[in-house]
């Protein structure tokens, strides 16, 4: 080679005559269709897939039309992905006989996987306490993770939110309420269950959340020899009891076996009591009808009797 010669490496004229898009389109992310049985649910996954009214809907929907919005799921390093929006519209597709997904691929760590698969998720229209209670509990702490101020006494002003206040605005509730919904975690299943079905208000089961283990197994013993939900007063009685050192299931029977001053008034006869009066088709409207109606007969007859 002479002595004044440039050592250039040519490029092949795919290199020299391509575009930025078809080199942008590589970087894009595609949609694959991975085999069903390569796709896991994430982990601590904290939002229930039901096989109700509402995913039986969706299997039709899938039967007929397939998979139309592709899932999100990430690489897991034993083999396979691991779902991080779509465990609904995998199991739909599960029931309904399909072979692979529609899936996007994406390269997360763990803390960005659980804040896109909690926000993915919260946009739900019904969605259980205890869904919201251990979904906002991951998302603060995936925040705090990634460096949040999550100080509660720093006196420094400065753009980012604390944890609990990003989690909030997020979501469209007040930082109390966040923190009120996370208190449901430290319920014993078998009581958040009972704040799902309804059968424990809100309000007092964030007070008895502050009860340790071996004192809600007591509560929940005495719930059920009283057969009486607890109103906030009686919650509020019973954490302050635990507080100070003064809790047992003796006490906490004999503040459940109280009566409520809203049930004073109130007349309750159990179902299993009115059903053996009334055939097996009747509904409770209609139980409720015919009770009606008897008890306006035997009021005239009673108004009867005293006329004579």
């Amino acid at each position: 080679m002479p002595k004044g010669s440039l050592n250039v490496s040519l490029k092949g004229a795919d290199d020299i005559f391509s575009t930025e898009e078809p080199r942008q389109e590589q970087q894009r992310e595609q949609v694959q269709q991975i085999p069903i049985g390569e796709l896991f649910p994430f982990k601590n996954h904290p939002f229930k897939v039901l096989d109700d009214e509402s995913m039986q809907r969706t299997v039709e929907s899938v039967e007929q039309y397939g998979v139309l919005s592709p899932l999100i799921a990430r690489p897991r390093p034993e083999g396979g992905y691991e779902i991080i929006s779509g465990h609904r519209r995998q199991h739909a597709a599960q029931l309904a006989g399909l072979d692979a997904l529609p899936v996007i691929v994406r390269q997360m760590d763990d803390d960005a996987a659980v804040l896109l698969m909690v926000d993915s998720n919260l946009q739900r229209e019904n969605i259980l306490p205890s869904e919201r209670a251990f979904a906002y509990k991951m998302k603060l702490e995936a925040l705090k993770n990634q460096g949040a101020r999550s100080d509660l006494t720093s006196g420094q002003i400065g753009p980012k939110l604390r944890s609990d206040e990003q989690v909030a605005l997020d979501a469209g509730e007040s930082r109390k309420q966040v923190q009120r919904f996370i208190r449901l975690t430290s319920l014993i299943p078998e009581l958040l269950d009972m704040v799902d079905e309804k059968k424990i208000a809100f309000n007092p089961a964030v007070e008895l959340s502050y009860l340790d283990e071996s004192q809600q197994r007591d509560f929940l013993e005495a719930m059920n020899d009283t057969q009486n939900a607890p109103s906030l007063s009686q919650a509020q009685r019973l954490k302050r009891l635990a507080q100070e050192g003064h809790f047992s299931y003796d006490v906490a029977f004999a503040v459940m076996g109280e009566e409520k001053k809203d049930e004073l008034d109130k007349v309750v006869i159990k179902n299993d009591t009115l059903r053996k009066y009334f055939p097996r088709s009747y509904t409770p409207k209609q139980m409720e009808d015919t009770i009606i109606k008897l008890l306006d007969q035997w009021q005239r007859k009673q108004q009867r009797q005293n006329e004579r």
